[in-house]
């Protein structure tokens, strides 16, 4: 079963880590570092906080469009292309290719953002005062061992970006150490990011199992916007809306997940909230996303299993 999931998913990583709008999104990512940077210039004393504010907004922008995009077209494409029917017709489960599907968008957000943090953490360290000749070197140096890999790897280059992309983000992470607390708020605004989006991407692979690809982003977006309002709906005042909408505003505030979770104050982040740990709560949030999901993932298989390709 866990060797058919990973075939399936990695099958589902390799055709994701082609589609063309990817690097549209990936492009657009990449300039809103360079956005930042030019807007850093223009402020006085703020230039870390511009970069990291900048930074994890765009990182959680970014992947939830990246999330829905994907979530929306992989099962369509298969139904499109007719691939679909060779492979269930093997001994594969619905709910394993359900799940194979996502695990893959998954692992394509993975890279995606751990790109993408490795760029902005990079130009944090700049910002931050530590040696350009270092964070050069070091970006040079990523740069030909990714190189070197893609040419030996002839057959697996797009399992390459898996590792490099972490050690990436990694080896920028170090780098970018005299930032300090802003260091900290690109970091776990990066984790709450990837969590976001493995709720939107789960919510998008629920839709797509019974709905057309428009339909599934439209869908999973008016969820995303209800999720991230959810705190507002949780407190609407009765005096201006009424008892009624009060009433179904708390409905909608605990039936649909609360992504208002997953973009925090920045106090939080900067650990300034003695009260509220920020890994304490970046591991809860986790553990939410985690549990929406599955939630999610049962339901698409249920429905995948139902549905009628003839």
């Amino acid at each position: 079963m866990l060797a058919r999931i990973l075939a399936l998913a990695t099958n589902a990583y390799r055709e994701a880590v082609r589609a063309r709008v990817l690097y549209g999104l990936f492009a657009l990512a990449l300039a809103t570092c360079a956005y930042a940077v030019v807007v850093a210039g223009l402020s006085i004393d703020q230039q870390e906080r511009v970069v990291s504010d900048v930074g994890a907004a765009s990182m959680s922008l970014y992947r939830v469009l990246v999330a829905i995009v994907l979530g929306a077209t992989s099962l369509h494409r298969e139904l499109e292309l007719k691939t679909i029917f060779p492979i269930l017709a093997r001994p594969v489960r619905r709910h394993e290719y359900v799940l194979g599907k996502y695990l893959g968008t998954v692992l394509t957000l993975v890279v995606f953002l751990a790109t993408d943090a490795a760029a902005l953490l990079g130009v944090l360290a700049l910002e931050a005062g530590q040696k350009t000749w270092l964070v050069g070197a070091a970006a040079l140096l990523l740069l030909l061992i990714l190189v070197v890999l893609l040419v030996r790897a002839r057959y697996s280059r797009v399992f390459v970006l898996i590792p490099w992309s972490v050690a990436a983000a990694l080896a920028m992470a170090l780098l970018a150490a005299p930032a300090g607390a802003n260091r900290r708020l690109v970091i776990a605004g990066a984790v709450l990011a990837l969590c976001e989006s493995a709720i939107v991407a789960s919510l998008a692979t629920l839709f797509s199992s019974f709905s057309s690809p428009f339909l599934t982003a439209i869908f999973t977006f008016g969820v995303f916007v209800v999720g991230r309002s959810a705190d507002t709906l949780a407190h609407l005042p009765a005096r201006q809306f009424g008892e009624g909408v009060r009433t179904a505003g708390k409905v909608l505030s605990h039936v649909f997940p609360n992504l208002y979770v997953y973009v925090p104050p920045r106090p939080l982040l900067l650990g300034e909230l003695p009260e509220t740990p920020v890994w304490a709560f970046v591991g809860q949030a986790s553990l939410q996303a985690v549990f929406y999901s599955t939630i999610a993932l049962i339901a698409a298989s249920l429905f995948f299993r139902k549905r009628d390709f003839t």
